[in-house]
């Protein structure tokens, strides 16, 4: 066996092993080891830094990982791959998130099949044992909502949902459709090669057997109409955009859950405003993507506003 790394490296892993980061450049390493030839140079630092899009600190931390499994073996300055990676080798994929992302997506879960409504209590240390996450965590997170009146902490530690008012509601999808706009605007300029059109790809699948069997399975829409929107507005790279997607997320579906009334039809139409919204966005056709985006954000505000009226008390 050629030279591995040196011996602090591997104690720095050790420390590492929490970490999101390195957990996810080091399976991003182990997929380019598994369609590279063995006995290839996997490549140089920078180069799989800059690949990755993560630090060379980072990169050094995983390849240390590599060779300390016998993936690779380092010599000087080449890093020889020695054999095909195993599932076994890949750290689980729930580890790999940052906390942040775990937190969201789980509360975005919690608000689509649970019964979050105004006034109701929400226990951040409950919270924090449903998610597996620290009760930190959940504060911070719960905090970001905090800041637009929609939560209100309590002295006990608890939260309380409030409610919003139309003109809320009204400055809100007016933001959203400035974002998801510019997020169009981006999304229309990516290279073929770059992995969000075959995201697309998938996700214009699932509305396509959503669609087939919506009978059935149109209560399934929100966690797919959460899905592609959060794709678009992910290619912003802006992250005060993505940020208050988390806002805009929850306000909308949190809503569309309390309003019961024509939602098999609501759902049936949204699906089809998303299959010629993501047909736009496939033809490359900036204006004419933007013009479907503007139509169904414009059904999504009014689907809002209805529920909001729907759902007022009497």
């Amino acid at each position: 066996m050629g030279a591995r790394y040196a011996s602090p490296i591997r104690v720095w892993i050790g420390a590492m092993k929490t970490n999101a980061i390195f957990k996810r450049t080091y399976n991003s390493c182990l997929k380019l080891l598994s369609t590279e030839p063995i006995g290839d140079d996997l490549g140089s630092e920078p180069h799989l830094a800059a690949r990755l899009d993560v630090s060379r600190t980072t990169i050094r931390a995983a390849l240390a990982a590599l060779s300390a499994r016998d993936l690779i073996r380092v010599n000087g300055r080449e890093k020889i791959i020695q054999r095909r990676p195993v599932p076994s080798d890949y750290y689980p994929e729930i580890e790999t998130e940052p906390v942040s992302d775990i937190v969201e997506k789980r509360f975005m879960q919690w608000i689509l099949h649970g019964d979050c409504k105004p006034g109701q209590q929400i226990n951040s240390l409950e919270l924090a044992r449903q998610f597996g996450v620290s009760t930190s965590a959940i504060r911070e997170y719960l905090n970001g909502f905090s800041q637009f009146g929609l939560l209100e902490r309590r002295p006990s530690g608890s939260w309380i949902v409030k409610g919003f008012t139309k003109e809320f509601a009204r400055e809100l999808s007016e933001v959203r459709e400035l974002f998801e706009l510019r997020s169009v605007q981006r999304f229309v300029e990516l290279p073929d090669s770059d992995a969000v059109w075959g995201s697309l790809d998938i996700i214009n699948r699932d509305h396509l057997r959503l669609k087939e069997d919506v009978e059935k399975r149109h209560a399934d829409f929100p966690a797919l109409d959460e899905r592609f929107h959060r794709l678009i507005n992910n290619t912003s790279r802006n992250r005060f955009m993505v940020n208050f997607y988390a806002l805009i997320s929850m306000i909308f579906h949190s809503h569309y859950q309390l309003s019961r009334v024509d939602e098999k039809e609501r759902h049936s139409v949204a699906i089809g405003e998303h299959l010629a919204y993501i047909a736009a966005l496939q033809s490359r056709d900036k204006e004419l993507a933007m013009a479907h985006c503007r139509a169904h954000l414009n059904t999504a505000r009014a689907t809002l506003l209805r529920s909001m009226d729907v759902n007022a008390p009497a």
